[in-house]
C-alpha cells in the first residue's frame, strides 16, 4: 500500500525526524496562503510515486503570488497514472549537502535493510548499478534490531563531520518508524544537512505492507490505491486479484504462488503473460467472471490454465472453468495442465465436455500457449 509524501513525513516527525512546516492544500488560493505563512516554498504533487519532480510537480515559489501560480500549474496534472488533486506546500531549505536513508524489506537477505548514502537527491537506483559502493548497506537481525551503534558502525568513514553523530541517531529513529508502522519502504531522499548543521528530511516514500492493513486500520485508511485500468478495476468489483500486464498469453492458475511461477515459465519460454490472475476454489462459482476478465483483453491471443490442487480440489475448480467455457465459447486456443486432488475426474470432465487433452507438463503446456500467442 502506498502513501502520499505527506503522511509518511508525519511518521518521520513522529519518531523524532526533522521535517519541514508545512501545509497541504487543494486549491491555489490555499497555496498562496500557505506560502504567506511559510515564506519561501517549495510546491509538490501530493501522488504516491517517485520522480515527480520530473513530469514537472514539483516547482518552487518566492511569494504568495508565485506560489498560487505554482500550485494552479500542479494541481489537476497526470502523473504516473494519479491526477494531482492536492499539494503540499513546504518552507524551503538552503542546503548544503544531500544524503540518503532508507530501510526497505530485501528479499535477498530475507531481512530489512538499512541503507545510506552521500549521494541523496539523485537517481539512487541508477547511482547504486553504477557505484555500489556509493550506498553502504547492513542487513538487520529483527531479534537484535538496529540502535545507533549499529548507525555508527554503517556510516564510519564517510566524512560526515560533526553531522556523523545527528546521521547514526536518524537512523536508528527511521528504523524505529520502519518497524512500527509496518513498513515495506520508508525512504528519506533527499535527506538534508542544511548550513547550520541540522538534518532534515525533504522527501519521503513511505510503504505499507498489505498484511499490516488490519493491525492499523487508521494508518491504512490514509493510503492511496494504486492507479488501475479499466479491467483491474472490474477484477477488483468482483473480488478477484487481477493485474493486467503487457503480454499474450492469458493466465488462469490457483494460488499466488502457482500463478507467479507460471508467469516465469511462459517468460522464460520467450513468451508474454497478458494478466495475473489468482483464482483457487471460488472458481466453481467465480470461473465465469474471471474467463471473461481474461478475454475482455484484446491483446490475449491463448489461455493457459495451470491447476495444481492441494486443499483446493482440482475437478471442482475445473468445473467452473469449463462450464464458463460452454457458456462463452471463445475461440481463443487453450492448454491445460491438472496435477493434484481430483486431477483424474478433472481431466476426464476436460476431455468429456471440451475434447480437449491436457498437458502432463507444465513446460510443454506453456510452449505451445506461447507458439499459439505468436
Amino acid at each position: 500500500m502506498n502513501f502520499e509524501e505527506h503522511a509518511g513525513k508525519a511518521l518521520l516527525a513522529a519518531a523524532g525526524i526533522a521535517i519541514p512546516e508545512g501545509r497541504l492544500a487543494t486549491s491555489a488560493d490555499a497555496a498562496a496562503r500557505a506560502a504567506a505563512e511559510l515564506g519561501a516554498v517549495v510546491i509538490k504533487a501530493q501522488v504516491p510515486i517517485g520522480k515527480r519532480g520530473k513530469a514537472g510537480g514539483v516547482r518552487t515559489a518566492d511569494s504568495p503570488t508565485a506560489a498560487r501560480a505554482r500550485a494552479a500549474q500542479i494541481l489537476g496534472m497526470e502523473i504516473g497514472g494519479h491526477r494531482v488533486e492536492r499539494v503540499l506546500v513546504e518552507q524551503r531549505f538552503d542546503i548544503a549537502r544531500e544524503l540518503y536513508a532508507a530501510v526497505l524489506n530485501d528479499p535477498a537477505c530475507k531481512s530489512p535493510l538499512v541503507l545510506f548514502s552521500t549521494l541523496g537527491g539523485m537517481d539512487i537506483e541508477e547511482v547504486a548499478a553504477k557505484q555500489p559502493d556509493a550506498v553502504r548497506r547492513t542487513p538487520v537481525d529483527i531479534r537484535a534490531g538496529f540502535d545507533e551503534d549499529a548507525a555508527r558502525a554503517l556510516i564510519r568513514g564517510l566524512a560526515l563531520g560533526d553531522a556523523e553523530p545527528r546521521s547514526a541517531t536518524l537512523l536508528a529513529q527511521l528504523y524505529h518508524a520502519y518497524r512500527a508502522n509496518d513498513a515495506e519502504l520508508l525512504e528519506i531522499n533527499p535527506l538534508s544537512l542544511t548550513d547550520d548543521g541540522e538534518l532534515v528530511a525533504l522527501d519521503c516514500k513511505f510503504v505499507m505492507d498489505d498484511s499490516g492493513a488490519q493491525r492499523r486500520p487508521e494508518l491504512a485508511a490514509q493510503g492511496v490505491s494504486d492507479a488501475a485500468t479499466e479491467l483491474e478495476r472490474r477484477g477488483r468489483n468482483l473480488g478477484l486479484r487481477f493485474i493486467e500486464l503487457d503480454g499474450e498469453v492469458g493466465v488462469l492458475a490457483n494460488g499466488a504462488g502457482l500463478t507467479m511461477t507460471t508467469l516465469d515459465v511462459i517468460a522464460r519460454h520467450g513468451g508474454r503473460a497478458a494478466n495475473f490472475l489468482e483464482i483457487g476454489g471460488d472458481a466453481y462459482v467465480k470461473g465465469k467472471p474471471a474467463l471473461e476478465l481474461v478475454l475482455a483483453n484484446p491483446r490475449v491471443k491463448s489461455l493457459l490454465i495451470n491447476f495444481c490442487g492441494a486443499i483446493a480440489r482440482t475437478d471442482v475448480m475445473m468445473e467452473g472453468v469449463v462450464a464458463a467455457w460452454e457458456a462463452l465459447r471463445p475461440e481463443v486456443p487453450a492448454f491445460f495442465t491438472v496435477h493434484g486432488t481430483g486431477e483424474d475426474e478433472a481431466i476426464q470432465m476436460l476431455r468429456e465436455r471440451l475434447g480437449i487433452e491436457p498437458y502432463d507438463a507444465l513446460d510443454n503446456a506453456v510452449q505451445a500457449a506461447v507458439e499459439a500467442a505468436r
